[in-house]
């Protein structure tokens, strides 16, 4: 049966340790087998002591980084790259740690910082991210743990926004220590056919987020989750499918997302909910014919 995980970001933004020791023993008492961290700024959480808590809960952690204002790796000046690059090392460090195979995220430019590129410029802006992600690759590789390039969708970047250009972008990174991370919320807004963008992925697909077209619990909505499993399968993905929402309560983070509204009745909801529609799901794409 495939992993399940939840993201923090439902209940808390930013992430402390005082709120992962609340809420990592109701997310491994719901039946989640991992637990997503958003690193924000390193010494938000101590890695240290959220392993200690999830290896006494039974649950594995996936690691996500943050693009906030002020870190960019390309179309910037040197001081605020290699500032960036230290940032990214010292999250992979966490997860380490912490002991997450991935560190996933939009690892090229600040979320929502977009402009106009013509095809040269885009081509300049893969190679300068091609040389500006290598140092932080090879820190993965020494690490053991992979990069998770994420594609967001046109209003949060101009850079990636599909897995084709993300591909493109990635080409000359050894797959081993960095690939995609795929967002269905993304993905529904940017890729023509989801489950055929998830099969062209194979082979590079790191980390996979999920929720409802709308940020909501998986199955509340209209896509094709058998279609979007299958392509998965097909891609040959075996980590888990973390479900990644807001919580509308915390100004910044409510806005970086625009999350305006409740997106179920409560946050638990959008966990328990999507859990428990996501194993069905699962229960199945497993169950034996005859």
């Amino acid at each position: 049966m495939r992993a399940l995980g939840v993201n923090t970001w439902v209940w808390t933004s930013p992430l402390t340790d005082a709120e992962l020791e609340r809420i990592a023993p109701r997310v491994a008492g719901w039946g989640f087998d991992t637990i997503e961290l958003p690193v924000e700024d390193t010494g938000d959480w101590d890695p240290r002591r959220a392993r200690d808590l999830l290896d006494g809960l039974g649950l594995t952690a996936s690691v996500v980084l943050v693009m906030g204002p002020g870190r960019e790796l390309v179309a910037t000046d040197r001081a605020t790259r290699s500032a960036t690059r230290d940032y990214l090392r010292r999250v992979v460090d966490a997860a380490a740690t912490v002991g997450s195979s991935v560190v996933a995220g939009p690892a090229y430019a600040s979320v929502g910082r977009t402009w106009r590129m013509s095809p040269r410029e885009r081509a300049g802006i893969g190679a300068e991210l091609t040389e500006a992600l290598a140092p932080v690759v090879g820190h993965c590789s020494a690490a053991g743990v992979r990069l998770a390039v994420e594609p967001l969708n046109r209003y949060e970047t101009s850079v990636i926004n599909t897995v084709d250009q993300g591909l493109e972008m990635l080409a000359d990174l050894p797959a081993e220590h960095c690939g995609l991370a795929l967002d269905v919320y993304h993905m529904n807004i940017e890729e023509r056919d989801v489950a055929a963008a998830v099969r062209r992925a194979a082979g590079r697909v790191a980390h996979v987020q999920v929720c409802a077209n709308d940020r909501g619990a998986p199955g509340a909505d209209h896509l094709d989750w058998k279609g979007i499993i299958g392509a998965l399968d097909a891609a040959d993905y075996a980590g888990p499918l973390v479900i990644e929402s807001f919580t509308a309560d915390n100004a910044s983070i409510a806005t970086a997302a625009s999350v305006w509204r409740p997106l179920a009745v409560t946050q638990d909801a959008i966990a328990v909910d999507g859990l428990a529609f996501l194993r069905s799901l699962t229960r199945r794409e497993e169950t034996p014919c005859g």
